[in-house]
């Protein structure tokens, strides 16, 4: 086995970054020179907007809705622990790709047909499923399928902060609502930020499976190109490209991140 350098892993130099980075800046002057490259890029740019969007909203919404799921799942109630446990498990037995096809074609037309049946003798206006855009159905599948993963992480995170400092926050009279935001979420954030990172990076890459659903995200737009011009290497180039930039980058950033905490940490 070879042997640590001195410094350890974290001070070895990234070579692996630097060839990333040959091949992207290689992948970038061929965009900037090469007239179909600049062609696919430019198509493939009007998509990258959707997919920044369906992250953020997806994950914005599942990390809502992941910290109440680990809430529920460390309360006192059993009913609460037992229904939000049940909703983990089985939300993270689904594959995401099935999750998308479901709620796009069986919850929401169950949830239009539900609001009619309601709307109706109330004299709302009918709904069609039409009205409910494939954008938000996807958007909603992404936040339902990743706030069972996110909910883990927040469970393990809030069970990972010292129970004295919860006691002694209780011993000054701190209401529940202020243990949870002044002691306990902070240190658990700090704890919880990598995985919460690693999950909104995969977050990025399965969003490209809302193109199943016609969304017109960089992956679709590739698709429909390649399929037209049968530029398939070319396309599937710069679709990798814009998807490692979008991963790199964020991975990069979330490492000096944590690395920042970890030295005003260091300081206390």
């Amino acid at each position: 086995m070879a042997a640590v350098p001195p410094g350890g892993p974290a001070r070895e130099f990234p070579w692996w970054l630097a060839v990333a980075a040959a091949i992207g800046l290689w992948l970038a002057a061929a965009i900037a020179r090469d007239p179909v490259y600049a062609a696919i890029a430019a198509t493939l740019w009007k998509g990258v907007g959707i997919t920044v969007m369906v992250t953020l909203v997806a994950f914005a919404a599942a990390s809502a809705f992941g910290l109440l799921l680990a809430v529920a799942l460390l309360s006192g109630s059993r009913v609460l622990r037992q229904a939000a446990r049940f909703y983990v498990e089985i939300v993270r037995g689904v594959p995401i790709i099935v999750l998308l096809l479901y709620v796009a074609f069986v919850a929401a037309p169950a949830l239009v047909a539900g609001w009619n049946a309601v709307a109706g003798p109330l004299g709302l206006g009918p709904l069609q499923t039409r009205d409910l855009p494939l954008l938000w159905r996807a958007v909603a599948a992404l936040a339902i399928g990743y706030s069972a993963f996110l909910a883990e992480v927040f469970r393990a995170g809030i069970q990972s902060v010292d129970p004295g400092q919860v006691e002694a926050a209780k011993s000054l009279g701190l209401t529940g609502w202020l243990r949870f935001r002044l002691v306990v979420f902070p240190q658990a954030f700090r704890t919880v930020l990598p995985p919460l990172g690693n999950d909104f990076v995969a977050l990025v890459k399965d969003s490209s499976l809302v193109s199943v659903l016609g969304v017109a995200d960089v992956t679709q737009l590739g698709k429909i190109y390649a399929s037209g011009s049968f530029r398939f290497f070319e396309t599937y180039n710069v679709v990798a490209f814009f998807y490692l930039v979008m991963t790199i980058g964020l991975s990069l950033t979330l490492r000096a991140l944590e690395r920042r905490l970890r030295a005003k940490d260091g300081r206390r």
